[in-house]
Formats: structure tokens, C-alpha cells, sequence
């Protein structure tokens, strides 16, 4: 992140806390459907060990949110450092699908309070023309995070297959390596982010729950399901029909990961010029043109291609959306808006994957694909129609 006197420093420290953090993310979606299909799980367990992750988040977020608001967002990002410290631990030693839906488990739990405490401290941090860039900062540090640590993982996976060592072999090593990572992380939080809620004498508090935050809720559980539920099962998907390598699907995600690096902020740009509505409907459609041309794909390049469309369209959606909430969200309940808002996502976020691996077993491999495509199409329409900017940003 570049040392631009309109961050401050503690935005500046939370980018390293997530780069960090961030290590094991990128590899992680790509070699938990292999290893568990190595260790015996289905296409629906699978899915299920996507869904755990969702859980807690799910149980915990709407009352999560409320805590932030009377307590402050320090201790939760802590919280949520240190669960992720876990986590990898758990992952080092899972050598069974059980052991690997703890892991999942607990690092929902650091999921649930680093993230929600993470956008409400940028939301507390950034002016209201400058939300959607500082939203964006924030999804490329995780981004670049996952990068770089994708690319160890994979040079050391790749490395152990070739010296004759399978998946799991090197899968405690890698993980003890994340570890460090995410302990780094949590040095860098509890060094350099101090806490910011607003302090405020107002006796009048801002109401947490608004028509327009539960249309958005609506809007995102519908999508956040459906996107949830083809991730899963697109490395199965692509393995099967494909026939191609962790590997060689790496190196045609590149392209995308490299969107997501870069492009966030310079998106986020737009959405405080423009308005949010119209790159939040804009990254729904180029989402929902990327699935329906999936199940056709023979190639990697054209999945490179599409990958990278897809990602495209989440640069240009995703800050929109966190500043929207931002936007609509009284300042003494920012906390308990990005809880609901959270919530909502997660619980769609939950069933989707569960969905998918179903589909993907009974109803044929392409099926989850047009769903989703299907459903992001609907849920621009209602963008367009349902929300209401309260101001044009400056």
C-alpha cells in the first residue's frame, strides 16, 4: 500500500495485518476439494466443508455487529487474528475429513470476527468520497496476500509431487508455513491498529435496520448463495472434464488473481464518483455471463479468459456494495449494519455449497452453472430497481 497522507496510518496497518493473514486463501480453495477427495470425502462433503466455514459466521455476526458498537472493533480484530493462528494449527494436523471440518469450523470463527471488524474499522477510517477506494485497498491486500502465498504453496506442492511426495505429504508442511504467516498478521494488528469507533454524545441513535439494508440483505443472500455453491464444485468440475493438473488450474486463475490485486480500489474509485448502484449491476452481469459460459469451456485459456471476466465484475461490485452500507448506516450502528449485511451473505454463503455438491451429483455437472447464472441476473435487476442511493458521493 503506498504511503498516501489520505490513509491513515491505522488503515495502512490494518493492510498488512490482512496481507498477511491472507497467506493461505489463495491455495486453499483450490487444494480443500483435492485433499478431500484424496482423504474419501463426496462432492456433497466437500461442499460441506465449504458451508462449515459459514456457519459460525451465520450464528454469531448479528449479535457480533452489536458488540462492536458498545465495545469497540480492536478486540474483535484481535479476536479474529488469533482464531485464524488456530485454525492453521488445526489445519497442520488434519490428516481426516473430520479434523478438516474443525479447521473449517474454527476458522469461521476467525473469519467472523476479523472481517466484520475489519470493514467497520474502514468505514470508521475512511471520508464518505473515499469509501469504495478504501474498501478496495483492503480486498487487495487480501488479495495480494493470497497471491504471494499461493505461489509458495503451489511451488511447494509442485516441487514435493515431483521429489514423489503426494498432497499429503507436504499438506502439514505447508500449513506450519501459513501459521507463521498468520502470526504475523496478528503482530501487525495488535502493533498498529488501534481502536476506532466514534465516540459520540448524541443522545439520538441511528436506527441499525432500514428498508433499504434489508432489500440489500435480501439481494445478497440470493447471490451469495448461488456464488457460494459453484466454487466447490468448479476444481471437481474442471478436473473431471478438463483433465488438467492443481497446478495448470493455478496458473490459469493468475490472470484473475491479478485483477483482484490491483483493480478493487481503481474500481472503488468509480462507485464513490458515480454512485454505487451502477458497478454493483455491472459486476452481477459480468458474473452471471462468466457461469453460463463455463460448462462449455475445453480449454484452460478460455477459462483463464472467463476467470478473469468474473473477477472483473466482484472489483466493481464488491467495494460498491460495503460502501453502500457504509452510506446507509448511522455511525453509532455501523457495526450492527455490517452484521446484518454479513449475515446475510453468509447464510446464503452456507447453503450454497451444500446446494451445489447436490446438484452437481444429481442434477448433472453443468446445472449449478446456469443456476447461478440465472439468479445474478435476477438479483441486478433488483439492484436497479430496489435500492435508493441516499446521496450521490462527492
Amino acid at each position: 500500500m503506498r504511503q498516501d497522507i489520505r490513509h491513515p496510518p491505522a488503515l495502512r496497518m490494518l493492510w498488512r495485518a490482512i496481507f498477511w493473514v491472507s497467506f493461505p486463501f489463495g491455495i486453499l480453495w483450490f487444494v480443500l476439494p483435492v485433499y478431500g477427495r484424496e482423504l474419501g470425502a463426496t462432492a456433497l462433503e466437500v461442499g460441506a466443508l465449504f458451508s462449515v466455514l459459514s456457519f459460525v459466521p451465520v450464528i454469531v455476526r448479528p449479535f457480533l455487529g452489536r458488540a462492536l458498537d458498545r465495545w469497540g472493533r480492536r478486540p474483535f480484530l484481535l479476536i479474529g487474528l488469533g482464531g485464524y493462528v488456530v485454525a492453521l494449527v488445526v489445519f497442520c494436523l488434519a490428516d481426516t475429513v473430520a479434523l478438516l471440518a474443525v479447521a473449517r469450523f474454527v476458522e469461521g470463527l476467525g473469519q467472523a470476527f476479523l472481517w466484520l471488524s475489519a470493514y467497520t474499522a474502514v468505514a470508521d477510517l475512511a471520508a464518505g468520497d473515499r469509501r469504495g477506494h478504501s474498501f478496495g485497498l483492503i480486498d487487495e491486500a487480501s488479495m495480494k496476500g493470497m497471491i504471494v502465498g499461493a505461489l509458495t504453496g503451489f511451488g511447494f506442492v509442485v516441487g514435493m509431487e515431483r521429489w514423489g511426495y503426494p498432497l499429503r505429504v507436504a499438506w502439514p508442511y505447508l500449513f506450519a508455513f501459513y501459521t507463521v504467516s498468520a502470526l504475523v498478521a496478528f503482530w501487525n494488528g495488535w502493533r498498529g491498529v488501534p481502536e476506532t469507533r466514534p465516540q459520540t454524545t448524541d443522545p439520538v441513535q441511528s436506527r441499525p435496520v432500514s428498508a433499504q439494508l434489508l432489500a440489500l440483505m435480501g439481494i445478497v443472500f440470493a447471490t451469495g448463495a448461488s456464488s457460494a455453491m459453484i466454487w466447490p464444485i468448479l476444481m471437481l468440475f474442471l478436473q473431471d472434464t478438463l483433465q488438467v493438473s492443481i497446478g495448470d488450474l493455478a496458473l490459469a486463475y493468475l490472470p484473475a488473481a491479478l485483477v483482484n490485486a490491483f483493480l478493487p480500489s481503481r474500481m472503488g474509485r468509480i462507485a464513490d464518483r458515480w454512485g454505487r448502484k451502477g458497478p454493483m449491476i455491472a459486476g452481477l452481469i459480468l458474473g452471471a455471463l462468466a457461469s453460463a459460459l463455463i460448462p462449455r469451456l475445453r480449454s484452460l485459456i478460455p477459462l483463464a479468459t472467463l476467470w478473469a471476466l468474473e473477477s472483473l465484475g466482484y472489483c466493481a461490485s464488491l467495494p460498491a456494495e460495503r460502501a453502500f452500507v457504509a452510506d446507509i448506516a448511522g455511525e453509532d450502528v455501523r457495526g450492527t449494519s455490517y452484521g446484518l449485511y454479513t449475515f446475510a451473505y453468509f447464510l446464503g454463503a452456507a447453503l450454497g455449497p451444500l446446494a451445489g455438491g447436490w446438484l452437481y451429483d444429481h442434477g448433472g455437472p453443468a446445472s449449478p452453472f446456469f443456476l447461478n447464472a440465472g439468479v445474478l441476473i435476477l438479483g441486478a435487476l433488483l439492484v436497479g430497481i430496489v435500492l435508493r442511493e441516499r446521496t450521490k458521493p462527492c
